[in-house]
């Protein structure tokens, strides 16, 4: 048994069964991974797929078991190469971070110029998607760590701790009726079309629960992924946009009136998360650290020696996180 042939048999669970594919993201050819496959069947004595003619149509039930080894022995693989990697130079080396356009846009900015500073030999790379997507990503070792607000709980083999709240507005035009309900409510909010973010993404989850708890059923005119592209569609009138209050900038939105909402809807979290069992290298505690404060690197140590979400949960449960 080669760790070789492990990889291939991971990469082929990962890309449905289509050794072509499987092949092409391990930058090998398909019948060198067919033939590995088939050897380390031999080996084995069982079969890991079933087959109709060349194509495989599932994975066996033994099969299952053994990718799920094989996944956990190339995860020790990767930490063995991160700990000499540790070792030969604390200060370089790559980070890669997977986040919504909200944290990439307005949050993560002055994190990673003081981040570069500190480390200019450590390349940076970063992933933007849904958070769905995002917790994928980390949960799979394709990126180091997950930030997000939303669909991250689903995931446990991920070690999710929160960072900061925070809270939204209302964006309106200069001159718009709403600018002169002080303070705003959730009624005269929904008398109007709004423009807010897709369901899943930023906190929207919270904004639905709040109207449906006041039995409103306001217009949602449009939604999209972006703060940016819901402020350029308040701007040409299409709604009164609800966005996260960090992306709203003072001086480049000047031409808009930001609306505290932060007493109609409850304040969301967000949270920072690696892959249980991943080694993280001294870089990466700092990252975690300048992006929330009171993660220490013993904080993060405790929390990933947490058997479960509820666990953590109970970890952080009296702390006060500060507000974005």
């Amino acid at each position: 048994m080669k760790l070789q042939q492990l990889r291939y048999l991971c990469a082929i669970a990962k890309n449905q069964l289509n050794i072509s594919a499987a092949a092409e993201s391990l930058f090998t050819s398909q019948p060198g991974v067919s033939k590995q496959v088939r050897l380390l069947e031999d080996e084995l004595g069982v079969e890991l797929f079933n087959r109709n003619g060349k194509h495989l149509t599932h994975i066996t039930p033994v099969g299952r078991h053994i990718i799920a080894r094989a996944e956990a022995i190339l995860r020790e693989v990767r930490n063995i190469q991160i700990l000499a990697e540790e070792f030969r130079d604390d200060a370089r080396g790559t980070l890669s971070i997977a986040t919504t356009h909200t944290q990439a846009r307005y949050a993560l900015p002055p994190i990673i110029k003081t981040f570069r500073a500190r480390y200019p030999e450590v390349v940076l790379q970063l992933h933007q998607g849904s958070p769905t997507q995002i917790a994928e990503m980390a949960a799979s070792g394709a990126v180091d760590f997950a930030i997000a607000t939303e669909a991250i709980e689903e995931f446990h083999d991920l070690v999710m701790m929160p960072c900061y709240l925070w809270n939204r507005c209302a964006l309106v035009p200069q001159g718009h009726p709403l600018t002169g309900s002080t303070p705003l409510t959730i009624e005269a909010l929904a008398r109007h079309p709004l423009v807010t973010y897709v369901f899943g993404f930023t906190g929207r989850s919270q904004l639905d629960e709040a109207f449906k708890a006041a039995r409103l059923h306001p217009e949602v005119a449009f939604t999209a992924t972006d703060a940016d592209v819901i402020k350029t569609y308040v701007r040409i009138g299409l709604g009164v946009g609800i966005i996260a209050r960090m992306a709203w900038d003072a001086e480049a939105d000047r031409d808009l009136v930001a609306l505290d909402a932060s007493h109609l809807f409850a304040p969301n979290t967000t949270k920072i998360g690696f892959r249980r069992g991943t080694f993280l290298r001294q870089f990466q505690y700092d990252f975690i650290q300048l992006f929330a404060p009171h993660l220490t690197a013993q904080v993060v140590q405790t929390a990933e020696a947490s058997e479960s979400q509820e666990a953590l949960d109970e970890l952080f449960a009296s702390l006060e996180l500060p507000e974005y």
